[in-house]
């Protein structure tokens, strides 16, 4: 099966050895997300509320890009350096995703990329 490499300039360009997203048939990979500016490439201000919703704009940029949408998304993983911020998390998701909503990690970590407090990696398949 072909991979096709999905690219957008409205979300933050590669800044590592990796694609935005990869399709293979109707199945989209699409790398973590952390909350940057896809036109500055800075973290956005204004704390993790602020954060999440760019982390979110910049994952539907991605599956409108591959050629679908945030409600088609099957998995989702997060990435929070502080879990406290869990609640959060979920209502800034339910203001971009509708019901049924995917299968989701989150998981704590010590540290992410430029210093931010969330990212976000997904699944999406087509079609669905």
């Amino acid at each position: 099966m072909a991979k096709e490499i999905i690219h957008t300039d409205k979300a933050p360009a590669a800044i590592g050895a990796y694609s935005q997203a990869v399709k293979a048939g109707d199945t989209v990979y699409l790398s973590g997300q952390i909350p940057l500016d896809p036109v500055t490439m800075t973290v956005v201000e204004g704390g993790f509320a602020a954060e999440a919703h760019q982390v979110f704009k910049n994952l539907k940029a991605v599956c409108e890009a591959a050629g679908g949408s945030l409600d088609q998304i099957v998995k989702l993983n997060a990435f929070l350096t502080d879990l406290s911020n869990f609640a959060t998390f979920n209502e800034v998701m339910s203001q971009y995703m509708s019901q049924p909503f995917p299968a989701r990690a989150a998981i704590g970590v010590a540290s992410l990329p430029k210093g931010v407090q969330v990212e976000a990696d997904a699944v999406m398949v087509l079609g669905n």
